[in-house]
């Protein structure tokens, strides 16, 4: 830190970075048209330094990090700085030219300028829950590829670009609007940045930008140096209904001093949407490392610099061009767990049981049948919370999202009312939690009924394994789901429900901590 950048100064300005991005997603949010996003929040904001370096991210959806990682350097790369100007906006959403993890994702990313010289970056994503009723054996199946263009110039709306995505999307009216919501977003970011650069000087609030960099780093090493030097091996397995058998995943991971290496094992990518891409596989270990090692560690760049993460080229979780990603997130959510129970052996005591391990997801679309908009297309997405898992203290939390998510479950009566279905049952499952000194976490169930005929998608995991407990506790509840009896069969998740047909989802619960006082084990040493 220089020696006229006093840390009170550098602390404002951190917080005022973290106030702009959680702005920028208010904005987001509350200017969105579809229910993804203004309900379930589906979306996330960041600042990056002017080099592509995350300053601030809001505390959204960690997954997210993985489509920003590589955004900025692939625009810089293929797009010369001289050549931008203030209201050039960008947008992407490939997952091998685009900075991507799948195709829904889709980023936008405006330059900021102060005095014409480029100082930095305002970034959002929303997921468009648009590409579905699609095969996911490579990513050509899988939607429109974005790589990253100019969809603004100099403040231009370039209309054939914008017709050119539209086009290609099955719901046009929501993209449209959902756009224009990014933009209105990124607006606000510009904005405020230019603000605080006006307030306390552009070259104070770059330097605080460094030297935040600098402090996350600082506090992960410290957090690193307080855990014991060490190698620690954890297996699990990774099931889908898209495989009749789990595929085997491990990690080993060494802490020496104040730095971490993650050495991953896996399978060779398939031909199923299951595959990550690196930055996914980034962004799940920087989550879920900072989120054991030291929680208040700053959510920037800086924090991944003691962190090593190797895995085997062309695997499920590194995949390789042109290997399908969509379903990438449950991929990510076993790794984090997968995580966890290395770091379980370093640090039992900051570490939960294994959560439900799961993005359960639920997706209907048809065409309206009835109504003012009969025979437009509609899509609706759900991603279902389940159970956590226990915690040395604590009972497992339920019906949450974990992990890399952290999207909310739509209200029951926004769903009815704009979709053509009717919400049953939802409820938590009983016992589906693992036993323990302290239980895991209940998982979630939900019955639809359809009053319309549509299509269905369903993505669980835990169906075949279950999430693992602690120090003796209970392994949680399978997910899974079933349909009415009348209901054709579906085949690996996906069919189609007639009027009055419904579907049960039910998502796995959580593993338990600690033996549980009382148990027969326990009856039968005494």
């Amino acid at each position: 830190m220089s020696a006229d950048l006093d840390p009170i100064t550098v602390e404002v300005i951190g917080a005022a970075l973290s106030s702009i991005v959680e702005e920028t997603g208010e904005a987001l949010v509350r200017a969105s048209y579809s229910t993804n996003i203004k309900e379930r929040r589906d979306c996330s904001t960041a600042l990056f330094d002017r080099e592509g370096r995350t300053l601030c991210q809001a505390e959204h959806i960690p997954i997210h990090l993985g489509s920003f990682l590589d955004f900025i350097p692939m625009i810089l790369d293929v797009h010369d700085p001289a050549n931008m100007r203030p209201g050039d906006v960008f947008i992407g959403n490939d997952a091998y030219r685009g900075g991507g993890t799948h195709l829904p994702d889709i980023v936008l990313a405006e330059p900021i300028f102060i005095d014409g010289a480029l100082v930095a970056w305002t970034v959002n994503l929303a997921h468009h829950s648009d590409f579905v009723d699609r095969a996911h054996a490579h990513i050509y199946q899988e939607g429109m590829r974005i790589p990253p263009i100019r969809l603004y110039r100099a403040g231009a709306l370039q209309t054939d670009v914008q017709e050119l995505i539209l086009l290609n999307c099955q719901v046009p009216r929501e993209r449209l609007s959902d756009l224009r919501a990014q933009m209105a977003a990124n607006r606000v970011g510009v904005q405020r940045f230019t603000d605080l650069c006006e307030r306390y000087g552009v070259d104070t609030v770059l330097a605080s930008g460094e030297a935040l960099l600098d402090y996350a780093e600082r506090k992960m090493r410290a957090g690193l140096e307080a855990l014991p030097d060490g190698r620690w091996r954890f297996e699990d397995v990774f099931d889908s209904l898209d495989f009749d058998e789990a595929l085997p995943i491990a990690v080993e991971i060494t802490i020496a001093g104040s730095d971490i290496r993650l050495d991953f094992e896996a399978p060779p990518q398939v031909r199923s949407g299951i595959n990550m891409t690196r930055t996914a596989l980034l962004a799940t270990v920087y989550y879920i490392v900072k989120s054991v090692v030291d929680p208040t560690v700053l959510p920037n760049a800086g924090l991944a610099r003691p962190i090593t993460v190797l895995a085997p080229d062309g695997s499920i979780l590194n995949c390789a061009h042109p290997a399908a990603v969509n379903g990438r997130v449950q991929t990510c959510q076993r790794v984090a767990d997968l995580i966890l129970g290395a770091l379980a052996q370093a640090a039992p005591e900051r570490v939960s049981a294994c959560t439900n391990s799961s993005c359960t997801v639920a997706v209907f679309s048809g065409t309206r049948q009835t109504g003012p908009d009969v025979g437009t297309y509609w899509v609706y997405l759900e991603t279902i919370g389940g159970g956590g898992g226990a915690r040395a203290e604590a009972d497992g939390l339920d019906g949450i999202h974990v992990h890399v998510t952290n999207t909310s479950n739509l209200p029951i009566e926004a769903l009815e009312l704009e979709y053509p279905l009717i919400l049953e049952r939802y409820e938590l499952i009983d016992g589906s939690g693992g036993a323990g000194m302290h239980r895991g976490g209940m998982g979630l169930r939900r019955v639809y009924r359809a009053t319309e005929d549509c299509m269905v998608s369903v993505d669980i995991s835990r169906n075949l394994s279950r999430s693992w407990g602690l120090e003796g506790g209970g392994s949680g509840g399978h997910g899974g789901f079933t349909v009415s009896p009348d209901t054709d069969a579906f085949v690996r998740g996906k069919g189609t429900l007639r009027a009055g047909e419904w579907l049960e989802v039910i998502t796995p619960g959580g593993g338990g901590y600690g033996r549980a006082i009382g148990s027969r084990a326990d009856l039968a040493a005494q």
